[in-house]
């Protein structure tokens, strides 16, 4: 009986040992978690992710607010959860759901946004909004550490509504809001935010003039590394080569590409953007003016990724605006092309908003679009400052189209930012044109140019030997026709329409 009381004992805390253990081990881990970079989205299962999720332009002024003095890694936090807060509601709205609202506001503060949730889902409503500026104050931090009162304005809200997916009103505003935050489980929620005023964004962007715009140039990529322009292959000697060639060529300018993703999206590479200066240097050097060309590779236009496009644009804009070599800004390569699979409506609200932003930025240089045909080209015609189209059609109509929209647009000029013609014959097309195919039709392009005055761009300097699929899709017969569409072959020879690369 005693050896059955001792086995029973040692089982008993053995078992007490083990359940201690496993308690320690879970507050262990936890802590661990914590103290390595944990995501609270992911603790609390929200859809807030801490970097690249939600980057309006924050402003806050000099700190001067009653009751307790604020540190850094405080009011860095207060930032930090107010901006969330204004995430999930945004992604509420926008699904009718309610996920993460109770991370971000308190429960009284939750029963609205709630009850317009239920409200929309009824009515087939949905909501696609975000912010992209807030100016903070902070009013107002308690002595015991546990509220904040702030006053946010000039908050620019976009908002588009749809009901039953029809658009019904899309709107910009700018706003004043009192807020009023408590530090609960160590999170700061929004316990009261009041609109105390609202009135219609109205940018304020002057047009560049340019009325004698003098363009002869050319779209540019290095021959070696085509749309890979600031990649591992980067070489400022051999872009400076191919500067002068361009320069001696009788052009005076080229239009570059700054890939959207490959440059870090919100987070610009930095030493991609130093590689983006150099050519600009170059450029200089040779007395080439810069078309940069902004969001290649670029295609979502999601109204949630507005702040991060914008936070993109705005360190490129910044570190180029001053540069000499700089002419001209091209917001997008061929947004058209995304009316189909993005919808018309979504495109052109983020190139009208991209417009406000990069004018806002730099007032100095004309600010484009480069619509890839003609049709498409009066779209925001009073937005930009230079209205500019791609054309890869006959030749035969080209003069009629371009006086026609001479005669629709009579106060801007108008300049083609992209010709030219492929000189590929081969299997995938055997009854492709030639290479004196190719100088006849730049030949006869430089005459219409020269008649009537028209600003250039062709496509492009060189032939390539390889085309990355992103560009043209798989398909053989389009990729074989995009390598030869340069002045100078493979091996470095001028092809025959070289003697057309500017007027005859």
């Amino acid at each position: 009986m005693n050896i059955n009381r001792n086995i029973l004992r040692s089982i008993l805390v053995l078992s007490y040992v083990l359940v201690i253990g496993f308690i320690i081990y879970g507050f262990s881990a936890l802590y661990s978690y914590l103290n390595t970079g944990a995501d609270r989205s992911s603790m609390l299962h929200t859809d807030v992710k801490k970097i690249d999720q939600y980057l309006p332009k924050i402003t806050w002024e000099t700190l001067k607010n009653e009751g307790r003095p604020m540190d850094e890694q405080t009011l860095g936090c207060i930032e930090t959860n107010y901006l969330d807060a204004w995430y999930v509601k945004h992604l509420g709205y926008q699904t009718n759901t309610k996920k993460g609202i109770d991370d971000y506001y308190t429960e009284n503060a939750r029963k609205n946004i709630y009850a317009i949730i239920d409200e929309n889902l009824d009515a087939g409503i949905t909501i696609e909004s975000t912010t992209l500026q807030h100016d903070l104050n902070l009013e107002f931090f308690s002595e015991d550490g546990q509220l904040v009162v702030l006053t946010d304005k000039n908050v620019v809200e976009y908002k588009r509504i749809y009901k039953n997916e029809t658009l019904i009103l899309e709107t910009t505003d700018v706003s004043t809001y009192k807020v009023i935050l408590l530090l609960e489980d160590g999170f700061w929620r929004i316990r009261h935010m009041v609109k105390e005023s609202s009135a219609d964004f109205k940018p304020d962007n002057k047009t560049v003039s340019n009325e004698n715009l003098d363009i002869k140039g050319i779209n540019y990529y290095p021959q070696a590394s085509p749309w890979d322009m600031f990649g591992e292959q980067f070489d400022a000697d051999i872009i400076s080569k191919d500067f002068k060639r361009i320069k001696d060529a009788g052009l005076n300018s080229i239009r570059i590409f700054v890939p959207y993703e490959a440059f870090g999206k919100a987070n610009v590479d930095s030493e991609k953007l130093k590689k983006l200066v150099q050519v600009m240097d170059v450029a200089e050097a040779e007395h080439i003016k810069v078309m940069v060309t902004l969001f290649d590779f670029y295609g979502d236009y999601a109204v949630l990724d507005w702040t991060l496009n914008q936070r993109h644009a705005e360190t490129i804009v910044s570190a180029l605006k001053n540069h000499n070599a700089l002419f001209a800004w091209d917001i997008k390569n061929e947004p058209n092309l995304d009316f189909e699979s993005r919808n018309q409506v979504n495109v052109m609200a983020w190139l009208d908003h991209m417009i406000n932003l990069v004018k806002s930025l730099d007032s100095e240089h004309p600010v484009t679009i480069g619509w890839s045909n003609a049709e498409s080209a009066t779209l925001l015609k009073d937005k930009v400052d230079v209205v500019s189209f791609h054309y890869y059609e006959a030749l035969d109509d080209l003069e009629v189209t371009y006086k026609t929209l001479k005669t629709d647009i009579p106060d801007k000029p108008i300049a083609i930012t992209e010709f030219g013609m492929s000189s590929y014959s081969g299997l995938w097309n055997p009854f492709g044109n030639s290479e004196t195919d190719q100088a006849d039709y730049h030949k006869d392009a430089q005459t219409i140019f020269s008649e009537n005055n028209i600003p250039f761009m062709s496509w492009t300097l060189y032939d390539f030997t390889e085309i990355p699929k992103e560009v043209v899709g798989r398909l053989p017969w389009r990729k074989n026709a995009q390598k030869r569409f340069g002045f100078i072959d493979e091996h470095g020879v001028e092809k025959e329409a070289y003697e057309y690369i500017n007027h005859p």
